[in-house]
């Protein structure tokens, strides 16, 4: 864990920080020093947690935003400039995701989740990189996958399809943008213990047990875990890495068991 004082006088900015893992992102990097934007579709869930970073003596900031929509990114990244004078610091947490068979998966279905994880992660990167290139003095950017991304995902294939294509993003960027000193990485939490993700993918108590069960350390991650290796990573103490994911599960991603509870053909 990082000590308070770490991030004095930079500015972090999390999508999906509402809730869940964004919202104990931005409160970490809030406890070590930055000035935080926090944005995501819903005004309420942002105010709840600007209260929350402010409350502990901290500076943060709500910007309602739809990651799909480019003019509304942009507008994002220019309101966290207007408040704070700079952005240091990028995490792409804004995610969307359900259990599915592929084959009942709907049009729509595939384009909100892949809108949201794969062309939001790029607006956001694309926008919060401009301005990094802009200020001239490198940053970081960090988006959140998922071991299926890798591994495949029965059940989740448009989120394991739009994951992936973050991951790919990233290494690309990683190379395209290191003269500018903007590193770029992924982390992969594995099954972490939040409303959003406890709704969609283990939504019963049986559920919840049988993917405890699927993790060798025996257990969810807590939000406050996958923060702390944000916050890590993201800081200088990281300034050699770029292009890189770090894996948060518990040794998931090393079992063969699904979110989906059976992959049996109909009767």
């Amino acid at each position: 864990m990082l000590i308070p004082g770490s991030y004095d006088g930079k500015v972090a900015l999390v999508t999906g920080g509402g809730s869940g893992m964004g919202r104990a992102m931005a409160v970490e990097f809030a406890r070590l020093g930055a000035a935080v934007a926090v944005a995501g579709r819903r005004p309420e869930p942002l105010a709840e947690t600007v209260a929350l970073i402010e409350g502990a003596g901290g500076r943060a900031v709500a910007v309602p935003t739809d990651v799909r929509d480019p003019d509304q990114v942009d507008a994002m990244v220019a309101a966290t400039v207007a408040a704070y004078g700079r952005l240091d610091v990028l995490v792409n947490d804004a995610a969307g995701n359900f259990v599915v068979k592929a084959e009942d998966l709907s049009p729509n279905g595939w384009r909100a989740v892949v809108s949201i994880v794969l062309d939001g992660g790029w607006l956001c990167t694309r926008a919060a990189g401009r301005q990094m290139i802009e200020q001239g003095e490198g940053g970081s950017i960090l988006s959140v996958i998922a071991s299926y991304a890798w591994t495949g995902g029965p059940g989740t294939v448009h989120s394991a399809a739009a994951k992936a294509g973050l991951m790919a993003m990233t290494k690309t960027l990683a190379v395209e943008w290191a003269t500018y000193g903007i590193r770029i990485n992924t982390i992969c939490p594995g099954p972490t213990d939040t409303e959003g993700a406890g709704a969609a993918l283990w939504p019963s108590d049986d559920d919840r047990r049988r993917v405890e069960a699927t993790v060798p350390a025996g257990r969810l991650a807590t939000v406050e875990e996958i923060a702390w290796w944000t916050a890590a990573l993201c800081s200088p103490y990281a300034s050699y890495v770029t292009g890189a994911n770090l894996t948060i599960d518990g040794g998931h991603w090393l079992e063969p068991e699904s979110y989906m509870p059976s992959l049996a053909p109909r009767a």
